[in-house]
């Protein structure tokens, strides 16, 4: 347990930090998961709707840090490919 106050802030802001990126890397997981669902129902329309919400999302977690820009990149060129060869 830390004793400057300093210290004690920075617990205080990692623990807070730490529940934003949570947060946010859940609700990405989320999208993804939508989308994977209307690929798989067939369902072209919904796929797109989902295409947009998955590849805004992912955009956000690259400038927030969540995840690295080339992972991003490989999982929208996925993304791509699937709604293309629907």
């Amino acid at each position: 347990m830390p004793n400057i106050k300093s210290a004690k802030k920075r617990v205080k802001v990692t623990a807070s930090k730490t529940m934003q990126n949570k947060i946010l890397r859940t609700a990405l997981k989320t999208e993804m998961k939508k989308y994977e669902a209307a690929v798989l129902a067939g369902d072209k329309a919904a796929a797109e709707v989902a295409y947009k919400a998955a590849v805004k999302r992912i955009d956000k977690a690259v400038c927030r840090g969540i995840i690295h820009k080339n992972a991003a990149a490989h999982k929208k060129s996925q993304f791509t490919k699937k709604l293309a060869s629907m």
